[in-house]
Order: C-alpha cells, then sequence, then structure tokens
C-alpha cells in the first residue's frame, strides 16, 4: 500500500493533497517535502492552506493584532518564527513572555540585569532576526548573542551581555561593542554615529560559516561588529535593566543579500 501511495504520488492532485496535508503534524510534513518533486512544489507553496492552518494553530492570536509580524509575509515564515521566539524557560526570573510569544516584559525589580535568549541555537548557515526594543532603554540595552553559558541575570546595573567569554553585545545606550567584560570600540564606525531610538528596528546578522556578527538600524547595513567567534552554538540574546521595558524579536531566516 505504502508502495502504490509513492508510485501515484506525483500524481495527486493539490485539492487532495491538501487535504490530507491538513491532518498531518509539522515534523510528517518536511518528510512530505522529501516523496517526490510534486509534493515538494506544492510544500515550498509558503501561503497555502496548509500552512496557514498550521500557522493559526500554533501562532497565538495576539501575534497578528499589530505589526510586529508583517517583516515575514507568509504562513510558513510566521511559523518560523514563532519556534524561534523568546525562550519562556531559558530568561531572568525578572522577564517574562507576553501572551503573543514574541515579546518580553522586564519587570521593574531595582538593581538588577535580565536576559532572555531565543529558543533555538545556531552553529551552521547564516541567520537574522529582528529586534525592536519598546519602552526607555535606562543605562544599559544590549542586543547579539550569547551560548548557554552565558549568564542570563545578574545583581546591579551591569552590561551583563558582553561581560565574559560566552557572550557578545552591541550596548544601544552608549554605542560600545562588548565581550569578555571589554569594550570592542564604538559601533558604527562613523563620526558621531546616532544613538538608538525607541522603536527602530535592528537587524541581527549571524554568519556561523564566516564567523562574524553584524548589525542593521532600519535596514541600514552598519558593518561588521564582531569577527573571528567560536565554533559554538549561539542563541539571539538581550539585556535589560529598566523597569517595564518590552523587547520583540521576530526570526527572519537567511539573509537576503545571499
Amino acid at each position: 500500500m505504502e508502495d502504490d501511495l509513492i508510485e501515484y504520488a506525483p500524481n495527486i492532485p493539490d485539492n487532495v493533497l491538501e487535504l490530507i496535508f491538513s491532518y498531518l503534524k509539522l515534523h510528517d510534513l518536511r518528510n512530505c517535502a522529501l516523496v517526490c518533486k510534486s509534493w515538494y512544489r506544492f510544500l515550498c507553496d509558503e501561503n497555502n492552506e496548509v500552512w496557514r492552518a498550521q500557522c493559526l494553530q500554533k501562532v497565538p492570536a495576539e501575534a497578528f493584532k499589530n505589526d510586529l509580524l508583517t517583516v515575514v509575509p507568509s504562513y510558513k515564515s510566521k511559523l518560523r518564527a514563532f519556534f524561534h521566539a523568546w525562550n519562556p524557560f531559558d530568561c531572568s526570573r525578572h522577564v517574562y513572555i507576553k501572551p503573543n510569544g514574541f515579546t518580553l516584559h522586564r519587570n521593574p525589580v531595582a538593581q538588577s540585569t535580565d536576559g532572555s535568549r531565543g529558543k533555538i541555537g545556531f552553529k551552521h548557515g547564516r541567520h537574522a532576526w529582528e529586534v525592536r526594543w519598546e519602552g526607555p532603554l535606562g543605562t544599559v540595552a544590549v542586543v547579539g548573542i550569547a551560548t548557554k553559558d552565558a549568564a542570563i541575570q545578574c545583581h546591579g546595573y551591569y552590561a551583563l551581555l558582553g561581560a565574559d567569554d560566552q557572550s557578545w553585545g552591541w550596548n544601544l545606550v552608549d554605542n560600545l561593542l562588548l565581550h569578555n567584560g571589554d569594550a570592542h570600540g564604538i559601533y558604527p564606525l562613523l563620526n558621531n554615529a546616532p544613538k538608538y531610538k525607541v522603536g527602530e528596528r535592528i537587524r541581527v546578522i549571524l554568519d556561523c560559516d564566516d564567523n562574524t556578527l553584524s548589525f542593521e538600524k532600519n535596514y541600514e547595513f552598519l558593518g561588521v561588529a564582531f569577527t573571528d567567534l567560536p565554533d559554538k552554538i549561539f542563541f539571539p540574546t538581550v539585556a535589560a535593566v529598566y523597569g517595564n521595558t518590552e523587547i520583540s524579536m521576530v526570526y527572519l531566516g537567511a539573509p537576503l543579500d545571499g
């Protein structure tokens, strides 16, 4: 029976495929894309009803109530972004993830620096994600990457992300790059570089093949920030100190520049 299905797989009409695939789980759909060119073509349509149903079933409805997910236009890319969003089990105890699944909220706790990592880390390939800060930055507001061994909470107001050899960050408050407890120069390399304004879009670009970390602001490439990254698994990470500030993160996939 299974051999018969595989033999006739390329001839199954799309409306029948849609019905069959609607009963399957995500890992089954991934396997189905390997069966034949016809099934692969069908599942490559990231806005068809199969991906729409999966997206609406798994992504919280709150995530669609503003423009947060407009940077990932297809249903499949929205679903992918959700699986890469902030990890509610890998953040400071003073942080909680809002019902939309993409935004963290830092509680107003004095003398504490608090961070959060994404659900999925990267060791191979090229990856980009967008970070948007809502609310005052305070004295420390750092965006970047960290391994699982980096701390995500500490006492006092401290540039936590970049404080050890397991994290790399850009402090948006003073435009300093931070790693291993040291400042690694002003970033971006511009005279009188403008400071970050709340609500501006920051894109983080991690190239695990070239071992570099770069940033964009409002779709303008700012240059490579860090080179010679070690061969480790890196997670999207932020660190904040200001009470009630909120930070959203949306995974974009591979950078569009190729």
